[in-house]
């Protein structure tokens, strides 16, 4: 995802100097990056760090790195930000990740293993989600290690099938949800999983014609994640995205600000590095 958010400036231009100072301006003085009430939070910080490595910017690293140390082996936090202090770690230099606890926060996420195999939110849970799988695997990653019983993960995900064809969050929904769709496009690939050819029919099923896609059926507004994660999704898939790349530029257009940020979709009137760095995985693909 990295990898494809670094294109986003050949079609930012000039305009990504603006996106470089609004994500600066998230940094908190403790070396963490703003959640939407300003205050500092692991996540936030996940999306600070990866969009000003997507701009190729210089990382604040010192800071960060004494804002991740205040978490010490993330005893006490949830699933959720377990993957995301691993992933803030991941981030920073080599010379920074010396001293990381990584077994210890393995061994953490690794508590949230699910009976089907996957992992879930709380510890102990029969059914695993796709979240949890994404988040589990991308922490073994970032920390390099390898991922325990991979055949379980996958498991899991092919219990989460919606009767549509798509992948739901949880077990037993009728319909699938766009995020967990390229989630699972994204874990499949991961691990050597073959991919159901019918997936990418599906994806570009949610495209609005206007541009952006919808996260579930009949919803009222795309948004920004579905439309990045989509994106990411049916490239990974080899899918052409020529019959929608100017649509769906000028959806992500019209979430842009001139103070350098992205709103999630229409109606929402806030910013953050969450959607920014979206902004920045969705015009990076589009710029291929």
């Amino acid at each position: 995802m990295l990898q494809v958010a670094r294109l986003a400036p050949n079609l930012l231009g000039e305009s990504a100097a603006l996106v470089e100072q609004f994500l600066r301006l998230q940094l908190n003085p403790d070396g963490g990056f703003k959640d939407r009430a300003g205050k500092s939070d692991l996540y936030y910080t996940v999306f600070g760090l990866e969009g000003l490595l997507a701009l190729r910017a210089d990382v604040p690293a010192t800071a960060v790195a004494g804002y991740l140390r205040t978490y010490g082996d993330g005893d006490g936090i949830d699933f959720v930000h377990l993957g995301c202090l691993a992933r803030c770690w991941a981030g920073l230099p080599a010379d920074y990740r010396t001293n990381v606890p990584a077994e210890a926060i393995l061994q953490r996420i690794e508590s949230h293993r699910s009976a089907d195999g996957g992992y879930a939110a709380e510890p102990g849970q029969a059914d695993g989600t796709a979240y949890g799988c994404f988040v589990a695997l991308g922490a073994y990653q970032d920390l390099g290690r390898e991922l325990p019983n991979p055949q379980g993960l996958i498991h899991c995900m092919k219990r989460l099938r919606a009767e549509d064809g798509g992948y739901a969050n949880q077990i037993d929904v009728p319909f699938g949800l766009t995020p967990s769709t390229a989630a699972a496009v994204t874990l499949f690939r991961q691990l050597g999983e073959p991919i159901p050819s019918d997936v990418v029919g599906w994806l570009f099923a949610r495209c609005k014609p206007e541009g952006g896609f919808y996260a579930v059926p009949g919803a009222p507004l795309p948004d920004l994640l579905s439309t990045a994660t989509a994106l990411h999704a049916l490239v990974s898939m080899h899918a052409s995205l020529d019959a929608i790349r100017e649509p769906c530029l000028d959806f992500i257009d019209s979430l842009w600000t001139n103070q350098g940020g992205f709103h999630g979709n229409w109606t929402d009137d806030d910013l953050d590095c969450e959607y920014t760095f979206y902004g920045l995985l969705a015009l990076g693909h589009l710029s291929l």
